[in-house]
């Protein structure tokens, strides 16, 4: 079931902006959660589905690494589980990590993904949702270097290429770091995504939905209350800004969002994760969200986890899985 929407227009120095406010009708099906490798769906079942949900298609947000191209196997035995379980994966297409940053894909590379993925059994096979690449405003993402155009040309590449394959695919660009600022390592998302557009003229009209890299900003900690592009309602300022480039509509694929946990948010992350799932992700131009991350323990996401480093469910998960109703 659908939100209501109750339009509301805010005017802003850069021009005029619409967003949506939401009533408390809640769209179930576009809950999941972000996993980190193949062998995690059961733990994911246990986070999001319930008996009387578990015929209910759910989201996955995957990386596929140039490494897993050898690994047909896991992968087919990966989707075969997803069909089963009904979750529908969005896969991140991934290079590999050297040199302290992530190597930037060449069109050979990109074939190889798609010849790889386009030979698998999917889930769902009207429905291959497929990320290029993560946010390519972190300089550590894009191979060290800060190259808006370069990403733009890969990314139109990758969207005519896979489109071209004609089994179904959606194809979304990667999420850009909302709270990133200009600077040497990093480049502001619209200052980025208007350098993108404006080397390649067809790029929007190749993508098939937006994703979002909607966060609770500052510090992963803010209130879902908060407005702003560093809000969870940063998907709403994205949507807005593309209106002033086209006049497209996109879907928007939310495929990291959530809080750490910390001394400021420990206790309120059940009432946060309510607010949002009634509220922010109810917003009916939100096709997915898959809050980051299921298995983050132990390392430097431990505080996202749903699990610890034990496999025992966290204070995300009790908090999420209530915000569900379950």
């Amino acid at each position: 079931m659908r939100a209501t929407v109750i339009s509301a227009i805010l005017t802003i120095a850069t021009g005029v902006y619409i967003f949506t406010m939401v009533s408390q009708t809640f769209a179930a099906d576009v809950l999941g959660v972000h996993i980190l490798s193949t062998g995690e769906l059961e733990d994911a079942k246990a986070l999001v589905k319930t008996e009387d949900h578990k015929n209910d298609w759910d989201y996955v947000t995957i990386p596929f690494t140039l490494d897993d191209i050898p690994r047909k196997v896991e992968w087919q035995r990966f989707f075969y589980q997803a069909r089963d379980l009904k979750f529908k994966p969005i896969v991140r297409l991934a290079t590999r990590f050297q040199n302290g940053a992530w190597v930037i894909p060449s069109r050979k590379d990109i074939v190889e993904l798609a010849a790889t993925l386009s030979s698998l059994d999917w889930p769902d096979p009207s429905d291959r949702i497929v990320v290029v690449f993560n946010e390519p405003n972190h300089q550590q993402e894009w191979g060290n270097i800060l190259d808006p155009e370069g990403y733009a040309s890969i990314l139109q590449f990758t969207a005519d290429w896979f489109h071209s394959e004609q089994v179904g695919y959606v194809v979304l660009p990667a999420g850009l770091d909302l709270a990133a600022p200009n600077g040497r390592d990093t480049i502001e998302a619209f200052a980025y995504l208007g350098k993108m557009v404006g080397s390649q003229e067809r790029m929007l009209d190749s993508l098939d939905g937006w994703t979002s890299h909607s966060y609770p900003n500052p510090a992963f900690s803010a209130s879902p209350k908060a407005n702003g592009k560093n809000s969870i309602r940063g998907f709403e300022y994205e949507l807005a800004y593309l209106r002033t480039l086209t006049s497209k509509e996109f879907p928007v694929y939310i495929t990291e969002t959530g809080w750490v946990e910390n001394k400021q948010t420990s206790k309120w992350l059940p009432q946060y994760y309510k607010y949002a799932v009634d509220h922010v992700w109810s917003d009916p131009r939100v096709r997915a969200v898959t809050p980051f991350v299921l298995k983050g323990a132990p390392g430097s996401f431990a505080s996202f986890s749903f699990y610890d480093s034990e496999g025992k469910p966290t204070h995300h998960f009790d908090a999420y899985r209530k915000a569900l109703g379950q």
